[in-house]
């Protein structure tokens, strides 16, 4: 039994899982026991259980399996988490349980789904069980039946969906085992019992025997409804409460139920779609149309049994359709014609809402059919318009009812009638709405007049069904003329109708999806015909109201339906609200207790009406708790408001009692499908409180929730029409109040402005001031949706109430209304409408302007006045237009409807008096406003003679008729005008004042324009023939315009066009149409005019997309030009007065400073994507000349005219130069404040500024550059990237300039040249420099050498182009220049080189002449004695500079063998020693002279340097944001729905293809390698990295191996694998969320890489591993330091458990830990201990000393021990606290071998090791003996003379002699030669000096203490080693170690410098060190790629100076002279503050 008492001891886990059934057994029972005890359901020993509940049901022994089932049903039933197990425990249920011979195990089975039903799972038990239905073993079907049997029996239908059941029923009546077919049958009686007869179709194939026997079985059924027996966790309290009720005798709760359970299932969704149309007859379409009748017959029925299927498939129906319809319509057949309306009722009824688009073809036809007398016929045709009537909508349809009401045919008209009041029957009284009901009662009532008495019986019968539907209210205001026995007769109709959803109902409607739109009858998207069986009918009282939403909104699918008959208004509303509107019927009270019973605990119910207050608070509070609790789909609101309502309901004395009850009718709103029904009841209460000072807020709360669940259109009319109907003003202002915010929150849409306004112009009228108040607040937010339009109404107030009205509009003026943040999804859908409505934004702004009420004045033009208007006499003619004046002023709002008004006012525009005409002008302009949108119609008889008035020779005249076309295109959009030919005939005219105005009006609407009718195309012939008009300003006009037209036209049309001209003509105007493609704009964008739309659309304007209501003030006036380009980027500009917005050409006349206002730069949407396309395409001339011709000036001003303000232009191109610094100064001004436009034209402002480098005037010139300097400036700022196109056309023009005489001018191009750097990668400057160094102009080249030399130190290498190579052969050709500075700077450049590259330069630059490589020879000697800096600020390469040049395409560029790059040796050798860079360059000295004369100039420099640096050290930003990143298209969505997105893109890098792969990851790349954006992947990381060695191991495992495949695109994956991982290592806050499991998948992935001898074989794959051993490095040091030792412990372990695995693997593994162990002294404190020592443990479990002394190599047992010895030493005694997570710690020889080590230790406390773990070695105990002093002496030397911590020595010894100031170090010197010692002296002199100079820089405070990072021996000598060997070191320390070279290069430490030789060539030795490491040797291309990456790791101190000339002048040596510096700078520091 030896094995036994090994199993006893383990953990019961462990047991459960272990291989002898005894031991799972006796685990099985522990774990029952276990979970009994456990009591809380969220305790973490459940977690535990997790992975092992599946193991427990699939137990391979039948005995040990029954415990194991017990224990985990208790389990299930208990546990927090077991949710998570449904899926894998659930099925093996199914597969290891059900097949299981012991009833007992199949019982626990079933009960342990059954327990995952109650724990809120159905749906995946479900899953799992109807999985098992396709089992083969039988039993297994049978238990999978059963259980979903007792699952519907004990849950119910709500719990349990029926529907996927009862599709897998007949395949079980079909089964060859009896078993199955019995408990199918079984299953099938019991889902009868829940939804009755919905069941028999889905049934009615299978065999009849089984549906006889289950016939027999349902009639047996008891009638009652069922009821759920068990419920679900969360329903659990309703059910106690239901059994209290119960036990009290009270089983009131059937009928409650009911309701919610029936309607669940309509039969129709259970049935499966058939397709028929393919099943047609192949003759069908030839047959219909056959002669013989029994052709057409045969057809017929063929269709007819195809259609007799219940269910039909979607498909393309309207060929089938016509055919039907011509029968029925045509064929004189009426057999025939009966089959072809059965047919029609066929298709109805089976596509059901699908047939809805053929519904308006055939109504008409049925409708007209009804002539036939056959009563087949006739009742075929009723069953066919019924059926239909149900796919549709009345509102749909009505149009064609309506027509054929009118049928002179009585039998029509009867059977019109009768199918109205059929439809009624369907209709509630929300789709019935009064725009629908007037025409339908107009035409009725004709209809009861009739003579034949079949059709007044019909009309009586509609009309009483509409009263029943509706109720008196609503139908009374058209029976108004009806005498009083007919009105009897239509009120005894409509006593008799029963309505189709009557009693059947229920409840329903609440629940089902119905949904009812005000304004429009049921939507189209209802599921099936529920709309005709689910909306109860509500009673006529609380419903009342309802009609008065009239603002609809188009069903959701489908356009909005045409317009009702002439007086129908409903459909007036286009846009509007579409909402899920919830219709209840109105309770009875009793009803409404019983159901609130039944959620509501009896004692809330009992204390409703204590006479107590506190006992009807806590009834409060515990009223609320329940409904906090309730579900939404239980709610029953309706009785919840009628119990808070009851008394003492809401005359409530107590205000606390009062708050909760009013906050819990808000909870209600929101929380359940809350009706207008119970809104009615409470609304009253509400508005009463709502001006209570402790109430009032809580009722604005509910208010707003009840808005929210019924619109706020029908709220707000309630709300307002009950708060007028009262006395308390309080309430008045409150709710006014309330009103105008929750219009801010919901947008306008739909609201009824008409009823609003006359209550707001009651409350003006209100004596109490805070009324009045209220409501001009009120108009101040109206206005914002409507517009200036809103005064109208308001003209007849009293002066001082409208001059504060006015005040309010004013303060409104210029603001856009806020985007509506509640009730937003219900605007969705205003987008898709507009996009059906023409591709112009044609109805734009109407819904607003469509609510006014119009009035009807054609009644007021009469005869007289007509005839006034035309009389010979031009007084009376006057007074007619002043008449006319007078009624449309007092109207307001007019309908289109004026009679002869507009021929009798077309005759006046041609009136021989002016006067007249003038008037006429105006009036039309009144017309227009008036009439608003409505005036399209009246374009063509009145718009057009308007135009023609255009050519009158008065410029008022003109003026007025360009005013009132503006007003009229207002209001009706672009498109009337624009079609037909009439405008071409008025551009025929040769007229120049008309050509003149209309060419400059069509030039400023066409832009505005999306899209043209195709008849612009007739203007063009006009247009060419003014571009050759003997008049100057219509040539000007044509050719302004002629862009406009060409961007709706296109240039292949105009060009075409030009073939009817002559020979000259054509060619002069092809010339045009070339110059004129430059300046096409772009259209505008569709989508700014949809951003209007939820804000409720903008008032009558058309073309100012947000900014309508603000320019609209100055209605008439406005010329929206600017307008639509500026808002689509700008929103409204503040800045676009009104007034002032006119910038038409035509106005030359215009003062200058009106013109000036508004933006200077217009931003054109696409427009300078369009100038490159015609650039690259040669359509215009490419700008690139020696000295710039006449034609590119003239092309750039073409180019500029549609994008820069036109008065600057003429400033710009100007021909003297005063006007040109004018343009500048105007820039520089603008700059800040139009980012957007000056990147949109700064192509063209570069180019300009490119001319005035040809100026001679040096103002000009100087002028430039310092704009040049600030608008780079604010492109780095803005992260903008220049184009290849924008860099071509400016840099080689800038580059002529550095060579300028003047000093002042070149220094301002260098600066010029180094912000560019900024905002254009370095490496693509570099060609263009070097491009200037072949000029003739010896400073030129000189300055050009000097760029190249810095851009080299800079930016390292790698900028060279086209290979380092070329480009140093080119720059040492210099050196033999015959120009002495030429030849310096050459010399510099290359010395530069050399100190970054070192002896590599010679290969490079290749021979030489003698003499020069002499010169050259010398020169780097020269400055070997003083070295530059320039290595350490190659690695800190600026981040700002980034290359934006894709990670894949640079990794891999192929390039010469010796472009070598050897970075890293640099910095890992300066990164050690940054103190030997104590060179001060050009650029850090200080000008004292100039800083003590001139504050300025400093003030704006200094702070910003220190400021900058400081944050960011300080900042915990890991990766600086790289400046220039061409955004990909794929950021918007990253940003927007970032998450999904990412997840599709992770998901693709794991893909089998190659491409996708490479696709994703630089996707990914993209958004890693930008700051802002990297946080995006948070969260995600685990998911990626998974993805990413998925992708590795394909790669290894099938990519490699297949021949077909390029091994170059396997390298190319390989690279952009490793390029994203770098990036991603790069962001500490990233890398870190990297998991265990993750890290160690990982390396191995990488490991095993490295290992892969067929990549060694490529010729690019020792690059490959080199970049993987850098990215190992990267993920060792950035990870999350616990995560990765603890992955790196587990790979060890599991490489050497695995035979496999090659020993080469664990030795790596083994070199990460090492590298691990030698990084432990820093990241000590960040590590949680605990879980190390636990994986240590684990591993000498599993490894045990002998065992690991058994291995081949000693590696692994010295590699734990060096990781337990470094715990040790850094921990010491503590670490033995680490041991809490290791259960039995004999397991291991874990904690006696680190006892072992801390007394090994302890005894050795004056060893070595000992004191170099403690901190600062350095403070000895002063007790110390002599040979402990001595000891530790000798420590400090021998660190002063080892290479690595020379640095490190000095200042320990600089300590201890500070501490010790007699200490005796002469012997330590003695022994060493004199080198060494003058070495150390100078050493310490260089430490004092920085320490005691520090103290008095105060620029320096705040990181002084930091400062000494250095200075403090580090914990171990480790650290400086582990930062250099890649030189990717980034602790603060580094930064401060720049710092501080920063300040000894600012002259703050500067001593001794000159004798310093011997320390740095000392310190320069290991420059290139003996044997470089795979990490040292990246290739170039590595580092390219590199470039970009390394640039955001190292913050560049210096990145906002010039760069240094390469003259680096050492600062004098005397100390003196440094006093003097530092005595300077205090005096300049105390003059500043």
């Amino acid at each position: 039994m030896g094995d036994d008492s090994e199993w006893l001891k383990l953990p019961v886990d462990q047991k459960c899982e272990h291989k002898l059934w005894k031991a799972r057994l006796n685990g099985y029972e522990e774990a029952l026991k276990i979970f009994q005890k456990i009591r809380d359901e969220k305790s973490p020993e459940w977690s535990k259980f997790l992975g092992l509940i599946k193991k427990f049901v699939t137990d391979s022994n039948a005995v040990v399996q029954l415990k194991g089932l017990e224990a985990a049903l208790v389990y299930v039933e208990n546990a927090h988490v077991a949710g998570k197990t449904t899926g894998e425990v659930v099925s093996g249920v199914v597969t290891k349980v059900f097949n299981q011979p012991k009833a007992k195990a199949k019982e626990l089975g079933i009960e342990i789904c059954l327990m995952y039903i109650e724990i809120e799972k159905g749906e995946a038990v479900q899953e799992e069980l109807l999985k098992g239905l396709d089992n083969k073993n039988p039993k297994i079907i049978v238990a999978c039946i059963e259980t979903l049997r007792k699952a519907l029996s004990e849950f119910g239908s709500k719990i349990i969906l029926l529907k996927p059941i009862i599709k897998v029923l007949p395949k079980l009546f079909e089964s060859r085992d009896k078993g199955v077919r019995d408990e199918a049958k079984l299953i099938a009686v019991e889902i009868y019992r829940w939804i009755r007869d919905v069941l028999r179709p889905p049934l009615q194939n299978i065999n009849s025997v089984q549906l006889k026997e289950l016939e027999e079985e349902w009639v047996k059924l008891p009638t009652g409804a069922p009821k759920p027996t068990r419920f679900l966790r969360s329903q659990q309290e309703l059910q106690a409460k239901l059994e209290q009720q119960q036990s009290a005798g009270g089983d009131a709760e059937g009928g409650g139920d009911d309701g919610d359970e029936v309607p669940q299932i309509d039969a129709y969704e259970l049935l499966e779609a058939v397709e028929i149309l393919s099943k047609l007859p192949k003759d069908f379409y030839d047959k219909i149309e056959a002669k013989k009748w029994q052709e057409r017959k045969e057809a017929l029925e063929a269709v007819e049994i195809l259609v007799k299927n219940p269910k039909l498939e979607a498909g393309d129906y309207a060929d089938l359709v016509k055919a039907l319809k011509k029968v029925v319509g045509k064929d004189t057949n009426v057999m025939l014609v009966a089959l072809a309306a059965k047919c029609l009722t066929g298709l109805a009824v089976g596509l059901r809402k699908k047939f809805g688009q053929y519904a308006g073809h055939v109504v008409p036809t049925i409708l007209e059919k009804f002539k036939e007398k056959k009563p087949q016929v006739v009742q075929a045709l009723q069953e066919a318009i019924d059926a239909i009537f149900l796919t549709t909508t009345l509102q749909n349809i009505s149009e064609d009812v309506l027509a054929v009401m009118d049928n002179k045919n009585p039998t029509i008209k009867q059977q019109t009638s009768l199918f109205i009041a059929r439809s009624f029957r369907h209709c509630t009284a929300s789709t019935l709405p009064k725009s629908l009901l007037k025409p339908f009662c107009a035409g009725l009532l004709k209809h009861i007049n009739d003579s034949a008495p079949e059709v007044r019986d019909a009309a009586f019968e509609a009309l009483g069904t509409a009263l029943k539907v509706v109720g008196e209210k609503a139908v009374n205001p058209f029976l108004v003329d009806v005498d009083k026995l007919k009105l009897d007769r239509i009120k005894e109709c409509s006593e008799k109708v029963e309505l189709v959803h009557g009693k059947k109902g229920g409840l329903a409607a609440e629940k089902k999806e119905c949904k009812p739109v005000p304004g429009r009858s049921a939507s189209s998207g209802a599921a099936g015909d529920k709309d005709t069986k689910d909306v109860s009918a509500p009673k006529p009282g609380p419903l009342k109201k309802a009609p008065a939403t009239k603002a609809g909104g188009p069903p959701k699918k489908g356009k909005p339906s045409a317009p009702g008959g002439a007086g129908s208004a409903g459909t007036k509303n286009k846009k509007g609200l579409e909402t899920k509107e919830i219709v209840e019927p109105e309770l009875s009270i009793e009803v409404c207790e019983e159901k609130a019973s039944a959620v509501l605990p009896a004692t809330c119910i009992q204390l409703l009406d204590s006479s107590n207050w506190k006992e009807r608070l806590a009834c409060m509070e515990e009223f609320q708790k329940a409904v906090e609790l309730m579900d939404r789909t239980e709610m029953p609101c309706q009785a919840l408001v009628r119990m808070l309502a009851k008394k003492p309901g809401w005359k409530e004395t107590n205000f606390q009692v009062m708050q909760m009850k009013l906050h819990i009718v808000a909870l209600i709103a929101q929380k359940g499908n809350f009706s207008k029904t119970s809104a009615q009841i409470v609304l009253d209460g509400l508005v009463d409180k709502i001006g209570d000072v402790k109430c009032g807020n809580n009722s604005k709360e509910a208010l707003t929730a009840i808005a929210e669940a019924c619109m706020l259109p029908w709220t707000a009319e309630q709300v307002m029409s009950m708060a007028f109907s009262q006395k308390n003003p309080k309430n008045q202002s409150e709710t006014l109040n309330w009103l105008s915010n929750a219009i801010k929150e919901f947008g306008f849409s739909g609201l009824n402005v008409k009823a609003f306004i006359s209550n707001v112009k009651t409350a003006l009228a209100a004596t109490n001031p805070a009324v009045r108040t209220s409501a001009i607040t009120l108009l101040g937010v109206m206005y914002l949706y409507v517009g200036p339009s809103l005064r109208m109404f308001f003209e007849d107030e009293k002066p001082a109430l409208l001059s504060q009205i006015d005040a309010e509009f004013e303060k409104m003026q210029g603001q856009s209304p806020p985007a509506p943040t509640r009730g937003i999804s219900k605007h969705s859908t205003s987008g898709t409408d507009e996009g059906e409505d023409g591709d112009e934004p044609d109805d734009g702004g109407n819904d607003v302007v469509d609510l006014l009420p119009r009035t009807e004045i054609s009644d007021k033009i009469t005869s007289e006045l007509v005839s006034k208007i035309g009389d010979k006499n031009w007084k009376i003619r006057k007074e007619g237009l002043d008449e006319v004046a007078g009624i449309i002023n007092e109207a307001k709002f007019i309908q289109p409807n004026i009679g002869e008004l507009p021929t009798a006012l077309k005759s006046r525009l041609n009136d021989s008096n002016k006067i007249l005409v003038q008037q006429t002008l105006n009036i039309l302009q009144q017309l227009a406003v008036a009439m608003g949108p409505n005036i399209k119609q009246h374009v063509k008889n009145l718009g057009i003679p308007i135009i023609t008035v255009l050519g009158d020779s008065k410029n008022n005249v003109r003026a007025a008729a360009l005013a009132t076309v503006n007003a009229w295109a207002e209001q009706t959009g672009m498109k009337e005008w624009l079609e037909g030919e009439d405008l071409s005939e008025e551009l025929k005219r040769e007229n120049p004042f008309l050509r003149q105005e209309l060419l400059g009006w069509l030039a400023e609407k066409l832009p505005t324009l999306r899209s043209t009718p195709t008849d612009l195309i007739l203007c063009v012939p006009h247009l060419y023939s003014c571009l050759e008009d003997r008049n100057g300003d219509v040539r000007k006009k044509a050719q302004d315009a002629l862009p406009f037209f060409m961007m709706h036209l296109g240039y292949e049309k105009m060009a075409k066009a030009t073939g009817k001209l002559k020979p000259t003509s054509k060619d002069q105007v092809l010339a045009m149409l070339e110059k004129a493609k430059a300046n096409m704009p772009a259209k505008p964008a569709a989508p700014a005019k949809a951003t209007s739309k939820p804000m409720g659309g903008s008032a009558p304007a058309k073309f100012q997309p947000a900014s309508a209501p603000v320019e609209d003030s100055v209605s008439s006036t406005v010329e929206p030009k600017p307008d639509p380009k500026k808002a689509k980027a700008l929103g409204v500009s503040s800045k676009a007065k009104s007034a002032q917005g006119k910038k038409v050409p035509s106005k030359a006349s215009l003062k200058d400073d009106e013109d000036k206002s508004g933006p200077i730069f217009m931003v054109v949407p696409n427009g300078k994507e369009q100038r490159m396309k015609d650039e690259k395409g040669l359509k215009v001339l490419k700008w690139n000349f020696t000295t710039p011709r006449d034609e590119y000036i003239e092309q750039l001003k073409t180019q500029m005219s549609s994008c820069v303000a036109k008065w600057l232009q003429d400033e710009m191109f100007h021909s003297d130069f005063q006007h040109h610094n004018k343009a500048l100064a105007v820039m520089v001004d603008h700059l800040e404040s139009e980012k957007e436009g000056v990147i949109g034209c700064l192509d063209l402002i570069l180019k300009w500024l490119t001319l005035r480098f040809f100026d001679t005037n040096t103002s000009v010139l100087m002028k430039a550059l310092e704009y040049l300097k600030l608008l780079f400036t604010l492109l780095s700022e803005e992260e903008y990237h220049l184009t290849e196109n924008e860099a071509s056309s400016f840099i080689p023009y800038l580059i002529l300039k550095v060579g300028e005489p003047k000093d002042v001018i070149r220094k301002d191009v260098r600066a010029i040249l180094n912000r560019m750097c900024l905002v254009y990668p370095a490496s693509k400057m570099f060609p263009f420099i070097m491009e200037g160094t072949k000029s003739k102009n010896s400073k030129q080249r000189a300055e050009c050498l000097e760029e190249l030399g810095c851009l080299v130190e800079s930016y390292g290498m790698n900028v060279c182009q086209p290979t380092p190579g070329k480009a140093l052969k080119e720059i040492a050709i210099h050196i033999g220049d015959r120009d002495n500075t030429v030849r310096n700077a050459a010399l510099n450049t290359i010395v530069t080189v050399y100190n970054v590259h070192g002896d590599q330069v010679f290969k490079l630059i290749g021979t030489l002449s003698e003499k020069d490589m002499s010169m050259l020879e010398e020169r780097i000697k020269r400055s070997a004695k003083r070295p530059s800096a320039a290595p350490i600020k190659q690695v800190e390469e600026k981040p700002q500079r980034t290359q934006s040049i894709s990670s894949n395409a640079n990794m891999l560029r192929k390039g010469p063998a010796e472009d070598m790059s050897s970075k890293l040796n640099q910095a890992r050798s300066m990164s050690g020693h940054p103190e030997a860079a104590q060179m001060v360059r050009r650029e850090f000295q200080l000008d004292l002279d100039e800083i003590e004369n001139d504050n300025g100039t400093v003030q704006c420099e200094m702070p910003e340097l220190v400021q900058h640096k400081l944050d960011d050290i300080f900042e915990p930003v890991l990766i600086p944001e790289p400046k220039i990143r061409a955004v990909s298209p794929h950021f918007d969505d990253m940003h927007s729905n970032t998450a999904s997105t990412i997840n599709f893109i992770i998901s693709q890098v794991a893909s089998g293809d190659i491409n996708t792969s490479i696709q994703a990851l630089t996707q990914i790349d993209e958004v890693l390698r930008q700051e802002d954006k990297a946080e995006a992947m948070s969260g995600h990381i685990d998911q990626f990295l998974i993805a990413t060695f998925m992708q590795l191991r394909l790669i290894y495992n099938t990519h490699m191996a297949d021949e077909k495949l390029e091994k170059d695109e396997i390298i190319k994956l390989y690279s952009c694998i490793i390029g994203n991982m770098i990036s991603l290592f790069q962001i500490e806050s990233l890398a870190r969320e990297a998991s265990t499991g993750v890290l160690k998948d990982l390396m191995h992935g990488l490991i095993t890489l490295m290992l892969d001898s067929r990549i060694e074989d490529l010729e690019e794959g020792q690059q490959v591993i080199r970049s993987v051993n850098l990215l190992v490095v990267k993920v060792l040091e950035k990870s999350d330091q616990t995560n990765i030792l603890s992955a790196l412990l587990v790979l060890l372990q599991d490489s050497l458990l695995a035979t496999a695995s090659s020993p080469k693997f664990s030795e790596l593994v083994m070199k990460c830990l090492w590298r691990m162990v030698r990084l432990l002294p820093d990241t000590i404190n960040s590590i949680n201990l605990d879980r190390i020592l636990l994986d240590i443990h684990i591993f000498m479990k599993v490894f045990p000393k002998e065992k690991l002394k058994q291995c081949k190599s000693e590696f692994p047992i010295r590699t734990l021990k060096t990781l337990l010895h470094t715990l040790c030493k850094l921990k010491g005694p503590k670490i033995l606290d680490h041991l809490t997570m290791i259960d039995n710690k004999n397991e291991s020889e874990l904690e006696a071998h680190l006892c072992r080590m801390m007394k090994h230790s302890m005894d050795q406390s004056g060893s070595k090791s000992d004191k170099e773990t403690e901190k600062g070695a350095s403070r000895i105990d002063e007790k110390s003996s002599k040979a402990k002093v001595n000891d530790f002496l000798a420590e400090i030397f021998k660190k002063i003379g080892s290479k690595e911590n020379t640095k490190e020595g000095l200042a320990e010894l600089y300590e201890y002699k500070k501490k010790y100031s007699d200490a005796d170090i002469e012997p330590f010197l003695k022994n060493s030669s004199q080198f060494f010692q003058s070495y150390v002296e100078r050493g310490l002199r260089v430490i004092e000096m920085e320490r005691e100079g520090k103290g008095r820089i105060p620029t320096s405070t705040g990181i002084s203490s930091q400062m000494e990072v250095t200075c403090v021996p580090a914990p171990t000598s480790t650290v400086s080693s582990i930062g250099n060997t890649n030189g990717e070191e980034v602790g603060p320390s580094v930064y401060l170690e720049r710092l501080k070279i920063l300040r000894q290069r600012c002259g703050l430490d500067n001593t001794k410098q000159d004798d310093r030789p011997p320390l740095t060539s000392l310190l320069s030795k290991p420059a290139v060190p003996p044997v470089a490491s795979s990490t040292d040797m990246l290739h170039s291309k590595l580092s390219q790629l590199r470039e970009s990456r390394e640039q955001h790791q190292h913050l560049d101190l210096d990145s906002n100076q010039s760069h240094s000339s390469g003259t680096m002048t050492a600062a004098s040596s005397s100390t003196a002279n440094i006093d003097d510096l530092k005595k300077r700078l205090e005096r300049i520091k105390s003059s500043r503050k």
